[in-house]
């Protein structure tokens, strides 16, 4: 088999790792002190127990909340499948009563094989859930519900799932207390995890219908890319700015699309340019069509910022202007006219904007102004600009 073909192997299987949450989440919950095993323990209890229980998954959009859920619910049905009912609710879809009861009455029929009626009035459908759960209990069975979007539910009990971490603080007070020493938080990974997860979703096993040198060799490849520091630098800009599992795993996806098929193997080269293609700023385009003229303003202008002079106009940004050329004499000086040409340019491109909707009476060249792009923007767009003048990258790090 040819490299090529091993390789699109490769690429598809990892692929569908990572698009399996299963999968993804499996080596997190080893630890007895991971939310999997606390979620597991506390409703097993209930199950084993026979007594109620309820708990907050607080954290983040993307940190794994309803993964984490997903993966006991799954073990749980393998080990009890005959007195586990799962209920399923999303508070962005039945935040009202009737809606929220009619569900829960449309999921016991079909979990029961009975048939739903959709003319079954509010009060039909509240009589049907209490006989239901009622005999629920005489038949040992034990039924979760589990509310994704918690927060839009005006109550609730069981498993809530929710991205605010105040959701317990929307609840009546007698609800409330029934959660105030159960909640999960789920957190950002940690740089052990993410080595972790980094290792476990690459690596191609060795007991698979790829052959055993080519995923020894891809295997070999990729721990020298993890423990290259160019790679934990990469790894690390993108989690301080997206640091939930999601956001990782979609960063993984394009870096494992970009994989080169003709060598078989992934790059350096390849993480890159999935960082760079997922982190493009918009501003930071704009910049690269700018003029030589339109970026001594830009830099003009940060100056002043970093000076904390927090109020200026056009006038003032002259001033620096023409204090930068007195004090490193260039070819790129431009009259008045010309610049405001280009002042106008950079406002209708909002590369920068005014300050306030006052002053509308006066003239451009009064008016107070502000930057719209940061001093990262900035830097990273004069550095990639192709015939930046060398004294404005001075400029702009003094």
């Amino acid at each position: 088999m040819g490299t090529e073909n091993l390789a699109e192997k490769a690429q598809i299987l990892i692929r569908s790792r990572l698009c399996s949450p299963n999968f993804i989440f499996k080596p997190l919950s080893d630890s007895s002190d991971s939310n999997y095993s606390k979620l597991k323990f506390i409703i097993s209890s209930s199950i084993t127990e026979a007594c109620n229980n309820s708990i907050l998954l607080l954290g983040p959009r993307g940190s794994g909340k309803v993964a984490v859920l997903e993966l006991v619910l799954s073990d749980l049905l393998e080990e009890y499948p005959d007195t586990i009912t799962v209920i399923r609710l999303n508070g962005l879809l039945h935040s009202e009563d009737n809606s929220a009861l009619k569900e829960i009455a449309r999921q016991l029929c079909m979990e029961h094989h009975l048939l739903f009626s959709k003319m079954a009035s509010f009060d039909d459908n509240s009589q049907f859930m209490i006989a239901m759960l009622r005999e629920c209990g005489l038949a040992h069975k034990t039924v979760i519900f589990a509310l994704d979007e918690f927060d839009l539910f005006a109550q609730a009990v069981v498993v809530g799932v929710s991205c605010r971490l105040d959701a317990d603080q929307l609840l009546e007070k007698r609800v409330r207390s029934r959660f105030s020493h159960r909640k999960l938080l789920f957190l950002p990974p940690s740089k052990e995890d993410v080595q972790r997860l980094l290792e476990h979703i690459l690596s191609l096993p060795m007991d698979s219908s790829l052959a055993c040198d080519y995923a020894a060799e891809f295997n070999e490849k990729l721990q020298s890319i993890l423990a290259d520091k160019r790679f934990k630098e990469i790894i690390s800009n993108y989690l301080n700015s997206n640091s939930t599992t999601n956001h990782l795993l979609r960063f993984l996806f394009i870096a494992i699309s970009n994989m080169d098929l003709k060598s078989g193997f992934l790059s350096l080269e390849n993480f890159k340019a999935a960082l760079s293609s997922i982190q493009r700023q918009p501003k930071q385009e704009c910049i690269k069509d700018c003029s030589i003229l339109e970026l001594y303003i830009l830099v003009c202008m940060k100056r002043l910022e970093v000076r904390e002079q927090n109020s200026y106009n056009f006038s003032s940004v002259m001033k620096e202007y023409k204090s930068v050329h007195d004090s490193f004499p260039t070819s790129d000086y431009y009259a008045q006219n010309v610049c405001l040409r280009a002042f106008e340019h950079l406002l209708q491109r909002e590369l920068i904007c005014f300050a306030d909707n006052r002053g509308h009476t006066q003239s451009i060249e009064f008016r107070q102004v502000k930057l719209v792009v940061s001093y990262a923007e900035l830097q990273e767009g004069l550095k990639s600009y192709r015939s930046c003048p060398a004294i404005l990258l001075k400029l702009i790090d003094r």
